[in-house]
C-alpha cells in the first residue's frame, strides 16, 4: 500500500520569509482597519464637537434675545429676525463685491463722484415714498416686513443669473435690493416701541438689535464666502434662502406689531380724529421734530460727515501721499478694524441696562470724536488715524442709537417711519458731504483734518441752534 506524499514545503529559509510575509501584511490590514475607525471615530467626534458648539452659541444668543423681558413682549423674536436679515445682506455684499457698487478706490477722485451719487439713490425712493406708505400700513407691519424679505429673496434669486451673464438687470436688481434693506430698516426701527420690555429702554433695545446684526453679519459672510469659492453666484443663492428663513420669520413675529391703535385713513388723518390743518401737515420739514430729536440728529450728522471723509481723503491719501516706513493699505486696514471695533463698542456701552440721556451720550461722545479729530491734524502718525477711526466708529454708532431711541420716544406712531425715512436720508446725505470733502480737498493731511474738524463743528453748531428754532411739536 502506497502512502500519498505531501507537497514540499521548500527549503526552510523560504518558509521563514513567507510566514514573515503573510504576518506582516496582516498587521498593516489591521493597522489600517484601525486607522481608519480611528478617523472616522475623530470625525465624528468633531462634528459632535462642532454641533455642540452651535447647539451652545445658539442657545446663548437666544437667551441674550430674550434677557429683560425680551422674550415676552416679542422684541427677543424680532432680534432673531435681525440677526437673520442682516446675515442675507452680507452674503449679498460679498456676492457683489467688485462690482459697480464697489467703491472705486483705483479710479481718480474725480470719478468717484459718481459712487457718491450711486449711494443716495436708493434714498431717493425712502424719504417721500416708503416711508408715508409704511405709516398708511402700519396695522400689518409683519406684512410690510415680510415684503421687503420676500422682494430681496426674488431679487436675490435673479440677481444669481445676472452676475454670471453680466445681464442687464444687474444694475436694477442691485438697487431694487438696497431700498427694500433700507425700507426693511425703517418698517423694523417703528416697530420696536411696539415690543419694548418695560425693564429696558430705547437705547437698550436697539444696541440689542445691533449687536445681533453684527453676529448675522459674520455668520453670512462666512457662509456666502465659502459659497462664494464655486462661483459669485452661490453666494447669491445662500442669500435667497437666507431671505427664504427671515421671511416666514417675519411673519411669525407677534401680532401685537400689528397694533391697530392710531389706523390711518387714506387721507392721513388718524382714524377717529379731525383733519390734520394745514400748519400741521407742514410738520414734514426739520423744524416740526421735537428738540431732542432734532439736536441729535444735526450731532449725528456730524459723525457721518466724518465717517464719509475718512473713507475717501484716507484711501487716497495712503495710496498717493503713504506715511514713511509703513505700508498705505496696512494704515487703511488698521483705521478700517479700530472703526469696526469704535462700531461694536458704541453697541456694547448702548446695551447697557442704565444708561445716561441720550442727548447726553450724543453731545459726549460727538465733543470726543471732535477732539480726537484735532489731535490727528496736530499730531498726524498711524496711531493717531487709528485712535480717529475708533472715536468715528463709536460716534457714528452710539450716535445713531441715541437719534433712534428718540425718534421712537418721542414722535408718534402714526408719523414713525417716514420721521424715520427722513433722518437716513438727511443722514446719508451728509455721509456724501463728508466723502465729497474728503474728494476736494488737497491731500495734505494738516488741512484735510482741520477742514473736517470745522464741518464737524459746524454741524455741532447747528444742534445748538436747533433748541432756539422751531415750534418743537411732538410730531402727531
Amino acid at each position: 500500500m502506497s502512502v500519498p506524499r505531501t507537497p514540499d514545503p521548500g527549503p526552510a529559509p523560504q518558509r521563514d520569509r513567507s510566514r514573515r510575509f503573510v504576518a506582516a501584511a496582516r498587521r498593516v490590514g489591521r493597522g489600517g482597519a484601525t486607522s481608519a475607525r480611528a478617523v472616522g471615530r475623530g470625525g465624528a467626534a468633531s462634528a459632535r464637537v462642532v454641533g455642540r458648539g452651535g447647539r451652545m452659541a445658539g442657545d446663548r444668543f437666544r437667551r441674550f434675545a430674550a434677557a429683560d423681558g425680551a422674550g415676552d413682549t416679542g422684541l427677543a423674536r424680532l432680534t432673531e429676525l435681525h440677526a437673520v436679515n442682516t446675515a442675507g445682506d452680507a452674503a449679498v455684499t460679498v456676492a457683489l463685491a467688485g462690482t459697480v457698487f464697489a467703491m472705486p478706490t483705483g479710479e481718480a477722485r474725480g470719478q468717484v463722484a459718481l459712487f457718491l451719487a450711486l449711494t443716495m439713490a436708493p434714498f431717493v425712493l425712502l424719504a417721500p415714498l416708503v416711508g408715508p406708505l409704511l405709516d398708511r400700513f402700519r396695522h400689518g407691519r409683519r406684512w410690510a416686513l415680510g415684503t421687503t424679505l420676500a422682494v430681496r429673496c426674488f431679487l436675490a434669486w435673479v440677481l444669481a443669473s445676472a452676475v454670471v451673464d453680466g445681464s442687464v438687470w444687474l444694475f436694477p436688481a442691485a438697487l431694487g435690493c438696497l431700498v427694500a434693506s433700507r425700507s426693511y430698516s425703517v418698517a423694523r426701527a417703528a416697530a420696536v416701541p411696539r415690543l419694548l420690555p418695560a425693564g429696558i429702554g430705547f437705547v437698550s433695545a436697539n444696541s440689542r438689535l445691533n449687536i445681533a446684526g453684527i453676529v448675522g453679519m459674520v455668520v453670512g459672510g462666512a457662509l456666502a464666502g465659502a459659497a462664494s469659492r464655486i462661483g459669485p453666484d452661490w453666494s447669491l443663492r445662500v442669500a435667497f434662502v437666507i431671505f427664504v428663513v427671515a421671511t416666514v420669520m417675519s411673519i411669525r413675529l407677534p401680532a401685537r406689531v400689528d397694533s391697530p391703535l392710531g389706523e390711518v385713513d387714506v387721507d392721513g388723518t388718524p382714524a377717529g380724529h379731525e383733519p390734520l390743518d394745514e400748519p400741521q401737515r407742514g410738520m414734514r420739514r426739520l423744524r416740526a421734530l421735537p428738540v431732542p430729536v432734532r439736536y441729535v440728529l444735526w450731532l449725528t450728522t456730524g459723525s457721518r460727515i466724518l465717517s464719509g471723509f475718512l473713507t475717501l481723503f484716507l484711501t487716497f491719501l495712503m495710496r498717493e501721499h503713504p506715511i514713511p516706513g509703513w505700508n498705505g493699505p496696512l494704515v487703511l486696514g488698521l483705521v478700517v478694524a479700530a472703526a469696526g471695533l469704535g462700531n461694536a463698542l458704541g453697541s456694547l456701552v448702548g446695551n447697557r441696562r442704565e444708561t445716561p440721556a441720550p442727548e447726553a451720550m450724543a453731545t459726549v461722545i460727538a465733543g470726543l470724536a471732535v477732539a480726537t479729530s484735532v489731535v490727528t491734524a496736530s499730531l498726524y502718525s498711524v496711531w493717531a488715524l487709528v485712535l480717529l477711526g475708533l472715536a468715528a466708529g463709536v460716534y457714528t454708532q452710539l450716535a445713531k442709537l441715541c437719534l433712534d431711541a428718540l425718534v421712537q420716544r418721542d414722535v408718534a406712531d402714526a408719523m414713525r417711519a417716514r420721521v424715520f425715512s427722513w433722518s437716513e436720508t438727511i443722514l446719508q446725505a451728509f455721509w456724501v458731504l463728508g466723502g465729497a470733502v474728503g474728494i476736494l480737498v488737497p491731500l495734505r493731511p494738516a488741512l484735510g483734518f482741520s477742514v473736517v474738524t470745522v464741518v464737524v463743528l459746524g454741524a455741532g453748531a447747528l444742534a445748538v441752534r436747533s433748541r432756539r428754532v422751531g415750534t418743537g411739536a411732538r410730531v402727531a
